[in-house]
């Protein structure tokens, strides 16, 4: 199928498509004589793999890892396992992060009185001046 067909199938934008090959994810793409490429089921398929871990947030390092996991059919699924779980980890450190940036926030908000008024405790935050806000 065309790159067109194999988007569409997989759910992966024609740029997305070309993005993965030229990064090695999808191997060998087979070209036609007059340079088109041509995708099969098994490229359609590993389209649909990356596209599943880009949505669970995996780096593109981890996705390449993951795939050739699972193409490994000797794999030990330990080593999946660990790679998931340092996502994972990886993520509730970021929600935390956010979680206290959002704390933050809405106390400087709590503390804006919001009027005509030039004193504005977050503008003090941000300049790292008056740290009573927090």
């Amino acid at each position: 199928m065309n790159i067109g067909d194999a988007a569409r199938a997989s759910g992966v934008s024609t740029r997305m498509v070309r993005h993965y090959e030229s990064l090695g994810l999808l191997g060998q793409v087979v070209r036609t004589e007059s340079g088109y490429r041509q995708y099969g089921e098994a490229d359609v398929h590993a389209l649909r793999f990356i596209k599943r871990a880009r949505d669970l947030g995996f780096s593109m390092s981890e996705i390449t890892d993951l795939l050739d996991l699972w193409r490994n059919r000797r794999r030990a699924s330990a080593s999946v396992r660990r790679i998931t779980q340092a996502h994972a980890e990886d993520l509730a450190r970021r929600i935390e992060a956010m979680q206290a940036m959002r704390r933050t926030l809405m106390n400087l908000l709590e503390h804006c009185h919001g009027d005509a008024r030039p004193e504005c405790p977050i503008l003090d935050d941000l300049a790292g001046g008056e740290e009573t806000a927090r």
